[in-house]
């Protein structure tokens, strides 16, 4: 008798192991065609950017123009978020992600053939709305076919890809003309998309990856109830905070070096190159050394860490005058508050799995991320003449001292529970 449930036990254990082993290997999968197909949406959105000086000087075409395009592709890209957000809960991912990259891909070829302004007005602006069709429906696969533990990791694999898009892009720039680099980057996207559909399909058919519709019952009784009672309200704050230090602050950087701090343009761009090579390792350690290990996956603590941190790292840009200090301190200020906007997309949104929603809370936490910041990139342009750039510095610690309010557990304001 006591052999038998040993044998049994052994039969369990061994079956286990071998089911933990294909999740595993299914888990892999998911997150390395997902992250391969991320890259791609940040190259393309990288193209213009490091073929921008080429273009001014072997064309008639001016930095302003450059500028104007870049800005309507941002506001496509952040209405297409929460527009393919709902979309996402709706469709599958193969479909909206793979049709997203090809149609994108189109557009990238119509921007390397046509020098006319219009066309490359109309290619590059609605390529930013196809671009939206990724990121929240590949959340929402990850989230749904893979564990807590695993889609976690594989969602830090898609915010590397981000940060790798752009030193692809410069890749591209180094062998091609700006042209030739839109057209060949645009066929490489049109054949990434049709090989994740191919993909996707294939996986689906050996039920690796499932697709899950809202409830019908969460539609009855409003979806935007069952997201207020997972705190979406609490991470819309987070979301609009962390996206003005990543995308807005970021952009006034180098100025900042160059004009508060005294350090040549050059000097600047170097200590910019490497605050973003840092910043690239961030997910890692905010998600696998510090909630991970530290505070136990505690996704509050480690949040209102990230922003007390980064709140005080502003506070001694403002107060230390030595520019090599100031460059720590801000540093640390930029890096923490990528820690909170890491935290959110890496653990938040992949942890609503059960509610079916994933891809519209995902969508429309990117589009509040990024309407923020464009808002946000407008005043400050205008505060670094109006009133000064130590007074910025307190607008950007006042901020994030915001985070750490918004991220102290007052469940009683920010949902029902």
């Amino acid at each position: 008798m006591i052999c038998q449930k040993e044998e049994l036990l052994g039969e369990i254990n061994k079956l286990d192991k071998q089911t933990k082993k294909v999740e595993l290997k299914n888990a892999l999968i998911i997150g390395a065609i997902s992250s391969l197909v991320y890259l791609a949406c940040y190259f393309a959105r990288n193209i213009l950017s490091v073929v921008s000086p080429q273009i001014v000087e072997t064309t008639e075409i001016s930095v302003e123009f450059i500028g104007t395009i870049s800005t309507a592709n941002m506001f496509f890209y952040a209405g297409g978020q929460l527009i393919n957000g709902i979309i996402g809960d709706k469709v599958k991912a193969k479909y909206l992600v793979g049709g997203g990259l090809v149609l994108a891909g189109l557009c990238s070829v119509g921007m390397g053939l046509s020098q006319s302004p219009i066309v490359m007005f109309a290619s590059y602006s609605v390529s930013g709305f196809f671009l939206s069709t990724i990121y929240a429906p590949l959340v929402k696969m990850i989230a749904e076919n893979t564990k807590p533990a695993y889609a976690e990791k594989c969602c830090l694999g898609l915010s590397f890809a981000a940060f790798v898009g752009a030193p692809a892009a410069g890749v591209m720039a180094l062998f091609f003309d700006w042209d030739a680099a839109f057209i060949v980057g645009g066929l490489s996207l049109v054949a990434i998309g049709i090989a994740f559909y191919c993909i996707v399909q294939i996986m689906e058919r050996k039920e690796i990856i499932q697709f899950r519709k809202t409830p019908k019952k969460q539609k009855a009784t409003g979806s935007f109830k069952i997201l207020i009672e997972n705190e979406i309200i609490k991470y819309t704050f987070v979301s609009m905070l962390t996206g003005i230090v990543r995308t807005s602050v970021m952009f006034w950087i180098p100025t900042y070096l160059s004009q508060h701090l005294g350090f040549s343009v050059g000097v600047a761009a170097t200590i910019f190159t490497i605050v973003t090579t840092v910043q690239s390792a961030t997910p890692y350690v905010t998600n696998i050394v510090i909630y991970e290990h530290i505070l136990k996956r505690n996704i509050n603590k480690t949040i209102l860490l990230m922003f007390a941190i980064s709140a005080v790292s502003f506070g001694g840009m403002f107060i230390v005058s030595n520019p090599y200090i100031n460059i720590v301190f801000m540093l640390f200020a930029i890096v923490t508050a990528n820690g909170a906007s890491n935290t959110m997309w890496n653990v938040y949104c992949p942890s609503l799995y059960h509610t079916g929603m994933v891809s519209t809370a995902t969508g429309y936490l990117d589009f509040v991320s990024y309407f923020a910041a464009g808002i946000a990139n407008l005043l400050f342009a205008n505060a670094i003449e109006g009133i000064g750039w130590g007074n910025l510095i307190l607008v950007w610690t006042v901020l994030m001292g915001v985070g750490v309010v918004v991220s102290l557990p007052l469940k009683n304001i920010f949902n029902k529970k």
